[in-house]
């Protein structure tokens, strides 16, 4: 069985990450072994100048693993935009409980829409939403919850996608 992926969507600047951030924490203490995959509309550079990684990189290298003990990083090139169930097929091992996914609006995973009044409304479907999280009120046919309420957001998602597996001892003792 696949992973079970989530969604988060809003506009830039709404708080996704933020709220990610801060969920993260409430599903692994709920026992959740959690990956994140963020999508970048505009591109992104996550090497640093001058590092070995980049020099590889820039002299040609298609991809570039870096390995530490307890870390790993790959800088790849991809021919197109990936779907988020291909990033799961392809880099991420069945290990994990849940997928969180920030961006991605328009694929047909469940959905978390953050909404900010200051930097407005995307426009999104019901279809998959699971709830709104806003700092606004709104008159939608899904829950609503209050930025901050980030135990509601984490006990939404965990009754939406029960952990499949039962925890291990050790987490059980954390």
């Amino acid at each position: 069985m696949p992973v079970p992926i989530v969604c988060f969507i809003g506009r830039s600047n709404s708080g996704k990450t933020t709220l990610v951030e801060r969920v993260i924490p409430e599903l692994v203490r709920a026992g959740y072994r959690v990956a994140t995959v963020k999508h970048a509309g505009h591109g992104f550079d996550l090497d640093t100048e001058g590092k070995d990684s980049w020099r590889h990189k820039r002299a040609g290298a298609s991809s570039v693993v870096v390995v530490s003990k307890g870390s790993l990083a790959m800088f790849t090139d991809v021919s197109e935009q990936l779907k988020v169930e291909e990033i799961r097929d392809r880099f991420l091992d069945a290990s994990y409980d849940l997928i969180i996914a920030e961006g991605w609006k328009s694929e047909g995973y469940p959905k978390i829409v953050v909404i900010r009044e200051q930097v407005g409304e995307i426009p999104f479907s019901l279809d998959g939403l699971l709830a709104v999280v806003s700092d606004k009120p709104l008159d939608v046919d899904v829950p609503v919850l209050d930025l901050n309420d980030i135990a509601g957001v984490a006990a939404l998602i965990i009754k939406q996608i029960p952990l499949r597996r039962p925890r291990a001892e050790h987490e059980l003792e954390a």
